[in-house]
């Protein structure tokens, strides 16, 4: 587990745009946290990192939010999904994430351990408050071992 720690929105924004510079075409990053952890910020700030012009907000009414991205790192779609209303394992299965992921994507899932069976190897950002109204990031899951030493650099900025 490679962990960050963001005294402010900013620096959760600043992180994730950061971290957009880990990502590849078809990688999957699951978030979880409780409501207000700041894991729409922290997209927000991976939008930027991944040159996303327009504004970005929680696609919680619409599940699923495609975004266009200009940047270095042949990702052309950032989707970004929450899946806090989903009900159950099913309601995930049928909403066909996975076809989200293409060779030209990334995709962030909101609500991420609900989704987690529906992926294979993905990254995993954990979010949970300090007591001083910071962020604490804990990233996981299969990739961290093939990108360990770029995480390691992020984790210390």
């Amino acid at each position: 587990m490679i962990e960050r720690h963001c005294a402010t929105a900013e620096q959760t924004r600043a992180a994730g745009e950061e971290f957009a510079a880990l990502l590849r075409p078809g990688d999957v990053v699951l978030l979880s946290g409780r409501l207000g952890a700041g894991k729409t910020t922290f997209v927000q700030g991976v939008a930027r990192g991944l040159g996303v012009s327009e504004r970005v907000t929680s696609p919680t009414f619409t599940l699923v939010r495609p975004h266009a991205c200009s940047n270095k790192h042949g990702v052309a779609t950032l989707y970004h999904a929450d899946v806090y209303r989903a009900g159950s394992l099913a309601e995930v299965f049928d909403l066909d994430l996975t076809e989200l992921i293409d060779e030209s994507a990334v995709a962030l899932v909101e609500w991420g351990e609900t989704a987690a069976p529906v992926f294979g190897e993905v990254l995993t950002v954990t979010l949970t408050d300090d007591d001083a109204g910071g962020r604490h990031l804990a990233v996981a899951g299969a990739l961290v071992a093939t990108r360990a030493h770029a995480l390691t650099r992020w984790a210390g900025a």
